[in-house]
C-alpha cells in the first residue's frame, strides 16, 4: 500500500472505489446505484471541465472570499517558546468556516443537474448553514438533517439556516447527532433523487462524495503553497501541518498539496475527539483504537463495539462528534503519511482560552482541538519548526457551550 506521487490522492483508488484496496468503495442500495453512477460520470465531466472550474473559481474569489488570510501568530509563539506557530484562517470564508467550499461545489453541480432542491447533513451546523446559503445564491430550495441534540447546541447555526431560508428536520433516532442525520440524509435521498441534489457534508460517504468535497476543500492548500512562497520565497524545510479531523474534509483540504512532500519535510498531523477527561466515550477511531467497520456507504476506521455496531460518541465540538472517519485519513494513516492523535474536550477549551487570550482569533471548538496539539508541542521544538494550525471555523457557534463551559473554570 503506497502513496503515487503527482496523482491527487482523491483519485488513488482501485476500480471499485477503495483506497488501499480496503478504504472506502460504495455501499448503496441498488435504489441508488444509477444516481451515484450518473453523478460519478457527471463529475468526471464537469471537474475537466475550463468553463465550470472558471466558474467554481469566480465564486471561490468572488463569493467565498478567496484566499483567506495567513498570519504568524507572534503572541502565542513568543509565550510558548520553541517554533513559530502560524494560522491558516479559513474561518474568513463566507459564513465563518471551509465547509461553504463544498456547499458552493454542490451548488453549482445541482444546478448544471437541472435539479431545484439540494439536501444536506450537519453537525456542528456549520455544514448546514453553508448549504443553505448556497442555497440561496443559486435559487435551490434546500432541506437540512441535523440531530436533535446539535439543534439544542448549535443554535446560531440553526437560525442561520432558517434565515437564508433552509428547513431543517430534526432527527430523533439513535444518539440524535451527525451519524443519525448522515443516515436520515441518505434515507431521504433514495427515495427522492430523481428531482434531490444531495451534499453530503465532508470526505465521508460513497466513494464519489468523498471525491467532490476533497475537490472542492482542496482550495485551501492550493491558497497556502502560494502564500508560503510569497512568505518564505520557498517552501521551508521543517513544516508541522496541524488540523483537527471529524469526518475530514478541511484537514484533507489543508494538506492535499503537501502530501507529495516528503515526511521530514511537511508533517501531517491530525486531531481528533477525545471526549471528555476520563470517560471512554470519544470520537477517534484513528487515535484510540478503532476496527475496520461499514457506515453510511463507506469502509472505513469505525468506533463500533465487539459485535460491529456503532458506537455512540461524546464530544464537546459537535463537528467532531461522529464514529467513522474519511477513507481517505485510513489510507494516510495506514500508509504512515499522516499521524493522528486526540485531544479532549478540556484540552480544547484550554487552548481557546490560551488562543483567545493572545491573538486576535476566535477559533471554534473544532479548530481548538488543533490548537491543543500545537500548543502541547511547540516547546519542544526549535525556532526553525513552523506550525501551521488550520483555524477551519470561527466560535460564533460555541458562544453559549463556551460561556456555559468557561463559566464553570
Amino acid at each position: 500500500m503506497k502513496l503515487k506521487k503527482k496523482i491527487p490522492l482523491i483519485d488513488q483508488h482501485d476500480k471499485y472505489g477503495f483506497w488501499g484496496g480496503k478504504f472506502g468503495g460504495s455501499f448503496i442500495p441498488e435504489t441508488l446505484k444509477k444516481p451515484i453512477d450518473d453523478l460519478t460520470i457527471e463529475f468526471q465531466k464537469l471537474r475537466k471541465s475550463k468553463s465550470f472550474i472558471k466558474k467554481r473559481d469566480f465564486y471561490f474569489r468572488n463569493y467565498i472570499g478567496a484566499p483567506t488570510r495567513f498570519i504568524k501568530l507572534n503572541r502565542l509563539s513568543k509565550h510558548l517558546g520553541g517554533a513559530q506557530i502560524w494560522a491558516k484562517v479559513v474561518s474568513d470564508a463566507n459564513g465563518g468556516a471551509h465547509k461553504i467550499y463544498n456547499a458552493t461545489v454542490h451548488a453549482l453541480i445541482c444546478k448544471t443537474l437541472g435539479k431545484k432542491y439540494i439536501i444536506g447533513d450537519t453537525g456542528a451546523g456549520y455544514a448546514g448553514k453553508m448549504l443553505s446559503m448556497a442555497a440561496k445564491k443559486f435559487g435551490l430550495k434546500c432541506k437540512i438533517f441535523m440531530g436533535a441534540k446539535d439543534i439544542k447546541r448549535q443554535k446560531p447555526n440553526c437560525d442561520a439556516m432558517k434565515k437564508n431560508g433552509a428547513e431543517i428536520i430534526p432527527v430523533t433516532t439513535g444518539s440524535q447527532t451527525l451519524v443519525d442525520a448522515v443516515s436520515e440524509c441518505m434515507r431521504y435521498w433514495v427515495s427522492n433523487c430523481d428531482t434531490t441534489h444531495m451534499c453530503v457534508g465532508s470526505t465521508v460517504g460513497p466513494n464519489i462524495f468523498v471525491k467532490i468535497c476533497g475537490w472542492s476543500t482542496s482550495q485551501i492548500s492550493r491558497e497556502l503553497k502560494g502564500q508560503l512562497l510569497s512568505e518564505f520565497k520557498k517552501i521551508p524545510k521543517k513544516i508541522k501541518l496541524i488540523n483537527c479531523v471529524g469526518g475530514g474534509s478541511s484537514a484533507y483540504g489543508f494538506w492535499s498539496e503537501f502530501i507529495d512532500f516528503p515526511k521530514n519535510q511537511i508533517e501531517l498531523i491530525g486531531v481528533e475527539a477525545g471526549g471528555p477527561k476520563n470517560s471512554k466515550l470519544h470520537a477517534a477511531p484513528l487515535s484510540r483504537g478503532a476496527r475496520l467497520g461499514i457506515l453510511h456507504g463507506a469502509a472505513s476506521y469505525v468506533c463500533q463495539n465487539t459485535e460491529g455496531q456503532i458506537n455512540e460518541t461524546e464530544s464537546i465540538s459537535a463537528g467532531l462528534d461522529y464514529p467513522g472517519v474519511s477513507p481517505l485519513h485510513c489510507f494516510l494513516k495506514d500508509t504512515k503519511r499522516a499521524t493522528y492523535t486526540f485531544a479532549t474536550d478540556e484540552d480544547a477549551l484550554r487552548a481557546y482560552k490560551l488562543v483567545t487570550k493572545f491573538e486576535k482569533l476566535n477559533p471554534s471548538l473544532e479548530p481548538s482541538h488543533a490548537f491543543a496539539e500545537a500548543i502541547k508541542i511547540a516547546p519542544k521544538l526549535g525556532k526553525d519548526n513552523i506550525i501551521i494550525v488550520n483555524s477551519c471555523g470561527d466560535a460564533k457557534k460555541d458562544r453559549d457551550i463556551l460561556k456555559e463551559r468557561l463559566s464553570k473554570k
